[in-house]
């Protein structure tokens, strides 16, 4: 049975070319991922700023083609599906954005942006079966409809507009949620409350999840497996439990001993700043590590 989304060796280039004057940049470089429905886990990929995340996830929406390898969904190349096999891969594969408030329209109540799916997938018989479909998409994540709906989106708080978007991917019944930085722009009393949302689709509804974030503790607290980017490159993957506590990669490392604690005086680690950063210029990909 092929995975229900999986990366093979997918590289991503922009700028370069005979006739482009922009210097060549390899955002993705050959990186590999599989998402599988039958044993759907919660993968993070961290990395900081300029590392690949981003495009990696663009890359598994099919929002931007690879420059080489492939993106599958159910074991065919999005490149050659069908216009009907790519409505149903826009319903199954449901991103959640890092700044929710650019999903809504000002002018509309957040109702808009959680009835639209339901009447465009035609998912709903009537009017009734779609608010009960909303009502209970909003109390998985956390929200009261009545305090919910009705409202503009600047009468919500950021974390409540970022849960109504969690309700909203989830609604369509998703097999894959890919959540890229989806608690970067709300208060930190708020990220718990998401990220326990989005671990319970993952735990209670079997919904196969790609938490991308720069942040190693949200990653820590929700992951099974964890990939490691590093301008472009996949340096370190595995277990989320064996990588933090036991980082092979110089720049893995890095972004441990860079996690600041309660007591300002004590880090993850204690690295030499400058050596570490030699070993990473240095140090190659590694890969998956199980």
């Amino acid at each position: 049975m092929p995975a229900v989304l999986e990366a093979k060796n997918v590289t991503k280039v922009f700028g370069g070319g005979f006739l482009s004057r922009e210097q060549e940049n390899i955002a993705v470089n050959d990186i590999s991922m599989s998402l599988d429905q039958k044993n759907p886990k919660i993968i993070a990929v961290a990395g900081e700023s300029g590392s690949g995340k981003t495009t990696l996830a663009r890359l598994l929406l099919g929002i931007a083609n690879p420059t080489s390898g492939s993106v599958e969904y159910d074991g065919k190349n999005l490149k050659d599906i069908s216009r009907t096999q790519r409505r149903e891969f826009r319903r199954e594969v449901q991103p959640i954005f890092q700044d929710p408030y650019g999903s809504y329209n000002p002018f509309y109540k957040v109702d808009h942006v959680l009835f639209s799916p339901i009447n465009n997938f035609k998912m709903a018989e009537n009017r009734d079966e779609a608010v009960y479909m909303v009502n209970q998409a909003l109390e998985m994540v956390g929200l009261v409809p009545a305090e919910t709906l009705g409202r503009l989106p600047h009468q919500l708080s950021g974390g409540q507009r970022q849960r109504v978007m969690v309700a909203r991917a989830l609604l369509l019944k998703p097999r894959v949620i890919l959540a890229d930085e989806p608690v970067s722009a709300v208060d930190a009393s708020l990220r718990a409350t998401i990220l326990d949302a989005v671990s319970r689709l993952n735990k209670e509804l079997g919904i196969a999840v790609v938490y991308v974030t720069h942040d190693l503790t949200t990653a820590y607290q929700i992951s099974d497996e964890i990939m490691i980017l590093y301008k472009g490159n996949l340096v370190e993957a595995g277990d989320v439990e064996t990588v933090i506590k036991n980082p092979k990669h110089p720049y893995t490392q890095l972004l441990i001993d860079s996690i600041p604690e309660a007591d300002p005086n004590k880090k993850w680690g204690k690295l030499d700043m400058k050596k570490t950063q030699e070993k990473i210029v240095t140090a190659p990909s590694v890969g998956w590590r199980k």
